[in-house]
Parts: C-alpha cells; sequence; structure tokens
C-alpha cells in the first residue's frame, strides 16, 4: 500500500531499468486484467501497476479524490519522473487527463478502447439507467448479467458464456457504488485532444458499444499523428480477448516512445 492524498492504494513495481510502462485498469476490472499480458512485458521493462481507490486490493475512497493526483503520486513513490501510459477505458482517460495535466511526464500512450471526459453519451443508455434501481434492490448477479451484455459480447454476452469476464466484473461491483460521488473529474478532455504531442496508439474493440467505438474513433482523429488498431476480436476486455496482440501493441508503441 502506498499513501495518497485522504487515502492509500495497493501498488505494485517490478523493478528495473529504463523507461516504465504504467498500467492503468478499466474500470470493468482491477489491475488484475493485466494478467493475461503481464508476462511478454516483465521480460523486458520495468512495468508499475496499481488498483485504483475501491478497486481490487485497493480500499474503498472516504474522501472525494482525483484520479489523476493519485496517478502522479503512484509515480512520485516509486520516484518516475517519465512513463509510458498504458490504460484501458477507466484508465484511458486517466491516462488522456494526466498526458495534458503533466505532459513533461508521459513518454507515450498506449490507449484500449478508452473513454473521454466531455465526450457526449459516453455514460448513457440501458445499463447506466438500470444500475442505480438493481444496486438499490440488491440484484448484483443481474448487474452482472446487465455488464456482460453491454461490455462482454465477444464473449458471448452471458456469466455462463463467459466466467471470466463475469469473474472480472463481479469483483468490481462494490466499487462501482463506493465510487459514486467520489471522484473528481478535472475539465473536458475531448476538446483538448489536440494538444497531446506524444506518440499515441489508440486500439478499439469493433465489438464494443457502439458509442465507444465512435467516441474512439473520434479520439483518435483527434490526437495529432495517433495509430488507430481495430481489434477485431474484441469488446470491452481487449486483454482477456487478444492478450498477445495487446502486448504486441504495447511493444511497438514503447518503441517509438522511447
Amino acid at each position: 500500500m502506498i499513501p495518497v492524498k485522504d487515502g492509500e492504494v495497493w501498488a505494485d513495481d517490478t523493478g528495473g531499468e529504463g523507461l516504465p510502462l504504467v498500467l492503468l485498469h478499466p474500470g470493468v476490472g482491477d489491475s488484475t486484467v493485466w494478467d493475461p499480458v503481464l508476462p511478454p512485458l516483465l521480460a523486458r521493462h520495468r512495468v508499475i501497476r496499481y488498483d485504483v481507490r475501491g478497486y481490487g486490493r485497493s480500499p474503498a475512497p472516504t474522501a472525494a479524490y482525483s484520479p489523476v493526483r493519485d496517478l502522479a503520486e503512484v509515480l512520485d513513490r516509486f520516484e518516475i519522473e517519465r512513463a509510458v501510459l498504458v490504460g484501458s477505458s477507466m484508465g484511458g482517460a486517466t491516462s488522456v487527463d494526466f498526458a495534458l495535466e503533466a505532459p513533461g511526464r508521459v513518454a507515450g500512450l498506449a490507449l484500449f478502447v478508452p473513454g473521454v471526459s466531455g465526450y457526449e453519451g459516453l455514460d448513457s443508455g440501458e445499463f447506466f439507467e438500470r444500475l442505480g434501481p438493481m444496486a438499490e434492490a440488491g440484484d448484483t448477479e443481474g448487474i452482472v448479467r446487465l455488464g456482460l451484455a453491454e461490455w462482454g459480447k465477444a464473449g458471448g454476452g452471458s456469466p455462463e458464456s463467459d466466467p471470466v469476464a463475469a469473474r472480472h466484473c463481479r469483483a468490481v461491483l462494490p466499487a462501482w457504488l463506493s465510487n459514486v460521488g467520489r471522484q473528481l473529474t478535472g475539465p473536458p478532455a475531448f476538446d483538448r485532444l489536440e494538444e497531446i504531442s506524444v506518440p499515441t496508439l489508440l486500439a478499439l474493440g469493433e465489438q464494443d458499444r457502439p458509442v465507444v467505438v465512435r467516441c474512439n474513433e473520434d479520439m483518435a482523429d483527434r490526437i495529432p499523428g495517433c495509430r488507430l488498431v481495430r481489434l477485431a476480436a474484441s469488446d470491452h476486455y481487449p486483454t482477456l480477448r487478444e492478450p498477445e496482440h495487446v502486448a504486441g501493441l504495447i511493444e511497438e508503441l514503447y518503441a517509438e516512445a522511447a
């Protein structure tokens, strides 16, 4: 555990030399969602990953907090001045926000099915409309089923067809609830993407929600020099669906950024 403002987070640093990779997990999984892509990365790089407050091994937040500030404090704790950020979904949004706030600390961005603040429609739809009432009713399995139908289509869209994604989704339900009203957001980032000047790769899942696919296409259009990759076999869980491809893309971006 490492201290952050008004709390603490679990973080792991493999150590080693060279420009580090920092892995930021999605909202649909904690840091273990990176496990399938770790072996080839660990063989060549210093890798840091951590759990956002309330996720995985990190305690639930007890006060409002900034994900960007937490990332900065993790980097400071491990004495990292500059890193390649690898962010998936929620972690992608944090990576983008950090690159805009502290561009000198980011050597490159590898974004997988990323979110971004300021893009209309990302947080709307049936899932978000039904989440609150289902949570109040204590219908956790119903939420998992609804979540997989929304985010896990490549795995069949159900807990029965996709038990691994179901396990990840089930494990983060407490984090979703404990973070309501706790995460502080900065200025909308979508309209500032032209300010990003580091090598950037953005990989979208062709079986993801249509609004996420559109958002990712629009993000890639706005980020100067961004390389857009379409993952045909992926939904919102690319590290589970195409781990070797994801690891290879991270290596390619790292080679460009280093």
